[in-house]
């Protein structure tokens, strides 16, 4: 964790989380640097910050989140919490990684329908009304599985 905030503050707040390495009194450079540095070793990095002072850093990020009722900058540079709570980020990430495992899922049933329809189609061996069925079909079985996402149980 990396904070403006005093050594107290960044203390209690670490420990509370479980988080081991914090750094308190960090510039807006420092915490950039920092997130910098962490990319450099090819590290995915996320952030979240509420002021004007964490722009620089949410803009170094990959993913990077601010609260709602933050800085205007801040909350220009990330994707917006509604609310200030951590578990928004656990949240987020979660249906994101749903959201992926959704996409390769949906390119799947698509690559399928028509690694068999189109070859069969263009032999003649499959009925132009059968292929347009099973088109409606992959596109059918798409749109159901994305529609799986709003079910989503978060935290």
């Amino acid at each position: 964790m990396n904070s403006g905030d005093n050594d107290g503050v960044v203390r209690h707040i670490a420990n509370l989380t479980g988080i081991i390495h914090y750094h308190a009194h960090m510039s807006p450079r420092a915490k950039a640097e920092a997130i910098r540095g962490l990319m450099q070793q090819d590290r995915v990095v996320a952030m979240v910050g509420d002021g004007i002072n964490d722009t620089p850093a949410l803009a170094a990020t990959d993913v990077g989140f601010a609260m709602v009722d933050g800085a205007d900058a801040a909350t220009h540079a990330a994707a917006t919490l509604m609310q200030h709570s951590v578990n928004q980020v656990a949240d987020a990430l979660l249906l994101a990684r749903a959201t992926m495992r959704n996409i390769r899922q949906n390119l799947f049933f698509a690559f399928f329908y028509n690694i068999l329809g189109i070859p069969l189609a263009a032999l003649g061996l499959l009925s132009p009304v059968i292929a347009g069925a099973a088109m409606a079909a992959s596109s059918i079985s798409v749109l159901g599985n994305a529609l799986r996402l709003k079910k989503q149980k978060l935290s």
